[in-house]
């Protein structure tokens, strides 16, 4: 077959794709001329429950305000929380640093809070990366 006999052929499969696709998509939208008929589903119950939810409680709150973290340093146990409360005029962030801090990664956050669970004894230094002079030490005890 030659190059401009199998291009048409192409062109030719393609175009009849299309239509074929265009049918389908004709066919399911709904307006066949049949007469409309009308699906009435039940509405699902909505369930609530008389206990409130359990959530892992906040163990220390970390202010992020005034281009610092307040308190700076602190003292937790193992398995606390630590949520870092955003609320300065420009954003920031919580980036651990040295090899036992690498999990505290936070996002940049301009409102907002943050918080992270500590599973393992030690020290945990942090700083802001847009602000390197703000610095905070997690001590887990």
């Amino acid at each position: 077959m030659s190059m401009v006999r199998h291009r048409a052929a192409s062109a030719r499969f393609v175009a009849g794709l299309v239509v074929a696709a265009a049918l389908f998509s004709a066919g399911c939208s709904g307006d066949s001329g049949n007469a409309a008929t009308t699906t009435t589903r039940k509405p699902r119950p909505v369930t609530t429950s008389s206990t409130p939810q359990q959530h892992a409680p906040t163990n220390l709150t970390v202010e992020v305000d005034s281009m610092k973290y307040a308190p700076a340093d602190a003292t937790i146990k193992v398995g606390e929380t630590v949520t870092w409360k955003f609320s300065d005029k420009v954003p920031h962030n919580v980036q651990g640093i040295g090899d036992k801090a690498m999990a505290l990664n936070s996002p940049i956050i301009d409102k907002g809070e943050w918080s992270y669970t500590f599973t393992q004894a030690g020290v945990y230094r942090y700083m802001c990366t847009l602000h390197p002079d703000m610095r905070g030490t997690i001590t887990v005890e």
